[in-house]
């Protein structure tokens, strides 16, 4: 790409040519220069087995390339065709419960499925023979969020797939499995491989050490079906580079992406703010330091977000004026390429026909299409910002395994969230202006050294080689933050013995004899001021300090907050459901100690992100400001409006709902 990518998913099978040639026109008047096509057509492309038709493709790349629109061509494979699941109904996914699962959606296929993989493979091969020279073509499209429906399936060809993937895992030997799935208890020891199922419905409670590996394993069976259709187009199209959309939202993100992220050439994501919630401002954020975090810092592509309303939520609450460009500039100023929407022209017919698109049912004399215009004209004003890099002082441990471990059944809360613990910490550093990059428990000593902070939030399943480079990360100078359930089990999820919390307790000089979780909605106080709800457990200091106890409840006089001086650097421990103001408070002095500063002193409610990269050929730093308080800001910055062209001298004058990308005065920073 030349400039900032701009543009959406475009799916031209549900419409006539003679709106093909209407959608163009629009394209251009609303600044689109990529779009992505054929996600869901492979029932149009493969018409019957071995039969295929791309005519009506060949004109759409062709009309595009001729108003110089650049297409991300997807592999059409993310929704098998009728025919295909009439001829092999085997398949299908099915449930843990035996419930297959039909056709009539998307996603209908098993990710274990040797029919699925070679007809997907084929077609994608295909496509790739049929448009290697296609001068539209600027990447491929991998399938469609992997994992977003069908991420376990549970049938009997993934039976016999999981039991090679545990072989392979375990050395063959099955004595290793009995001991890491803990099968002594309750008589489930295994005499044979073919004894071994995935985690199907069972009278009761299910192995934990089973489910956490049949996780791995459905992850790495999606991650696995994706490089196969990618070694596939790489054969044939070396130099086109390769991804597959993300799913780095909330509730969605089920899959381990930091295996993913290597095995892309550029990281996509999709997401799409739940219309309901009041701070969905800073979970876009999160979710776009987290995707930035997968890409290693380097710049990535929003694939999918909305213009307006959301289907698939409980209410199809549109977006107000001005709330879409807001959510744009958020992803370009955390490190996004570029932004893209589902999708280009709003449905018709379809499950999806009351979700928004950039052309909306109404057409394009609305607020919708004159929003898309104003930013697609303003990308191409702010295209220096391409290939830039985001300032970030804090680093955040991200893992999905510990997350799936831990919202396991029988834990000793069923209150227990992983990504409200992770996020509660996040919104402390969003609201103190704080950027903060997300990284694996992998992360390796040069990569947390960069970092004066270190927010460990429920690292549960911590490893021993995890937990020893977080004690030499702290003893080499760093502040850590650890969190109530952290380093409580090893990978395996078996609990660490000796008293929680197991794998940090040298580190933070503290020792835990038991849990004490809270009753639903019940609370206690700290000598603090503040509260705590969900969980508290019965802390002894063993050389740490307490810097917060309880004042009421089952622990009185209880440490909830400890801090322990380690080698040259501070480790705290977090041992209860802090409130939101004394999360914020923490955050605060933490920052403090370890000497980080906001990027800039900007109001309550305004938010502003650093990219660094060169401009002319000198280095040159940009922030991106976006006010998303309903009234003018004034922001102590100086340099050039990069959008309007003004300078800006000492102050900066941002209006409510707006925002500003300035280009800053190098002068400023030597300050």
């Amino acid at each position: 790409m030349s400039g900032l990518g701009w543009g959406g998913d475009y799916n031209p099978e549900q419409w006539s040519p003679e709106v093909w040639r209407e959608d163009v026109k629009l394209m251009r008047q609303a600044g689109v220069n990529i779009v992505s096509v054929g996600i869901f057509s492979w029932a149009l492309i493969e018409v019957e087995d071995g039969r295929y038709e791309f005519g009506w493709l060949d004109e759409v790349m062709d009309l595009l390339h001729a108003n110089d629109i650049r297409v991300d061509l997807a592999t059409a494979t993310a929704a098998p065709p009728p025919w295909l699941t009439h001829q092999h109904p085997e398949m299908l996914p099915v449930r843990s419960d035996g419930t297959r699962l039909w056709p009539g959606s998307r996603q209908s296929y098993c990710p274990s499925s040797l029919i699925y993989r070679h007809k997907a493979v084929a077609l994608a091969t295909r496509m790739a023979e049929h448009y290697r020279d296609h001068p539209a073509l600027a990447g491929w499209h991998v399938n469609n969020e992997y994992g977003c429906h069908v991420w376990k399936c549970y049938c009997d060809n993934c039976a016999v797939a999981f039991r090679d993937w545990l072989r392979e895992r375990y050395d063959k030997d099955l004595d290793r499995l009995n001991e890491s799935w803990g099968t002594a208890f309750w008589s489930q020891r295994y005499s044979d491989w073919d004894q071994v199922l995935p985690p199907r419905d069972t009278p009761t409670f299910r192995n934990p050490g089973q489910q956490i590996d049949f996780a791995r394993y459905s992850s790495d069976a999606l991650l696995e079906l994706y490089k196969a259709e990618r070694d596939a187009l790489r054969a044939i199209t070396p130099d086109v580079p390769i991804t597959t959309n993300f799913m780095v939202a909330g509730a969605l993100y089920k899959l381990d992406y930091w295996s993913w992220a290597s095995e892309v050439d550029f990281v996509s994501n999709d997401h799409y703010v739940a219309a309901e919630d009041p701070e969905r401002h800073i979970e876009l954020a999160f979710s776009a330091d987290l995707t930035r975090g997968l890409a290693g810092g380097r710049p990535w592509l929003l694939m999918e977000h909305s213009t307006s309303a959301v289907n698939w939520q409980p209410r199809n609450v549109a977006k107000r004026p001005g709330e879409a460009r807001r959510h744009t500039y958020a992803h370009l100023a955390r490190g996004a390429d570029g932004t893209l929407f589902f999708q280009w022209r709003q449905s018709k017919a379809g499950a999806e026909r009351y979700h928004s698109g950039m052309v909306p049912h109404a057409g394009p004399d609305t607020k919708v299409f004159r929003e898309v215009c104003q930013v697609g004209a303003e990308f191409g004003r702010a295209s220096e910002l391409l290939g830039s890099t985001v300032d970030a002082s804090v680093a955040i441990v991200f893992d999905p395994q510990s997350w799936w471990l831990a919202e396991q059944e029988t834990h000793p809360t069923k209150d227990f969230s992983y990504l409200a613990t992770v996020f509660g910490l996040y919104r402390a550093l969003w609201q103190a202006g704080v950027t903060a990059d997300f990284v694996p428990p992998t992360a390796d000593a040069d990569t947390l050294g960069r970092y004066p902070l270190l927010l460990v939030p429920a690292l549960y399943a911590a490893t021993d080689q995890t937990a020893a480079r977080i004690a030499d990360y702290v003893a080499a100078g760093g502040h850590a933050l650890i969190t109530w359930m952290s380093g409580i089990s090893d990978e395996r999820g078996h609990i660490r013995l000796g008293g929680y919390p197991g794998a940090f307790r040298d580190l933070l000089g503290v020792w835990t004899e038991e849990f004490f979780p809270l009753a639903g909605g019940d609370t206690v106080h700290l000598d603090n001021g503040h509260t705590a709800a969900v969980w508290t457990e019965w802390v002894h200091l063993r050389g740490a300090q307490a810097v917060a106890s309880y004042t009421d409840g089952a622990l009185p006089g209880v440490p909830a907050l400890t801090r322990n001086t380690h080698g040259r650097g501070v480790a705290w421990y977090l041992a209860c459901g802090l409130d939101r103001d004394g999360l914020r408070e923490l955050v605060d002095t933490l920052l403090t100690e370890a000497g980080v500063e906001p990027v800039v002193a900007a109001p309550t409610g305004v938010e502003v992100v650093r990219r660094r990269g060169e401009h002319a050929g000198q280095p040159v730093s940009w922030l991106v400001v976006i006010n998303h308080s309903a009234g003018d800001v004034q922001v102590p910055v100086s340099g050039v409006d990069v959008l309007s062209s003004a300078r800006v001298s000492g102050e900066l004058t941002v209006p409510a709902g707006d925002v500003v990308v300035l280009r800053e005065d190098p002068r400023e920073e030597e300050v």
